[in-house]
């Protein structure tokens, strides 16, 4: 059975691992500089960690546009082709992706509006690990999609002799 796979366009793919390395470097850029020489290291704040979370705080607004486009086409075709060809490695790894982006929105924006004090540094830890886990897994998606289509195109050289000469 042949398996089809869906591709983003390329300025999604680049606003996506745009927005994942921005989010990615300021998150880990935070912890580090809070935890080393900074508030969570039992000094004062470090002047850099307002500057931080304000960049995360853009490239999370930036993320939640791209995870919009997305919505739009992406994951239900996806969804569509998942299950009319037992794409299901993508489809499961695409609704963990889906899952872990509204939790990091919803522990994101409680940690800017909502938690109290003594709940944050848990909170924390919780959306940056949710955070890690994300940019892991955004990879195997990445990777599974790239041997899905070699798959494909194997299949469909095997399966067109004329082709297979070609090269």
């Amino acid at each position: 059975m042949t398996r089809i796979v869906h591709r983003l366009a390329a300025w999604q793919r680049h606003w996506i691992v745009g927005t994942g390395v921005a989010l990615l470097a300021t998150g880990l850029g935070w912890l580090l500089v809070r935890y080393t020489v900074g508030g969570g290291s039992g000094a004062l704040p470090h002047a850099s960690e307002a500057w931080l979370l304000r960049l995360h705080g853009l490239a999370a607004f930036a993320a939640l546009f791209g995870l919009g486009t997305l919505a739009a086409h992406h994951i239900p075709h996806g969804w569509r082709l998942g299950a009319r060809h037992r794409h299901s490695g993508q489809r499961r790894t695409g609704l963990v992706l889906c899952t872990l982006g509204a939790l990091l929105a919803a522990t994101g924006y409680a940690l800017y509006y909502f938690a109290p004090e003594p709940v944050r540094p848990a909170l924390g830890w919780v959306h940056a690990g949710l955070g890690v886990a994300m940019a892991g897994l955004l990879l195997a998606h990445r990777r599974s999609a790239e041997a899905s289509r070699h798959a494909h195109s194997d299949t469909v050289r095997r399966s067109h002799p004329v082709e297979a000469g070609r090269g």
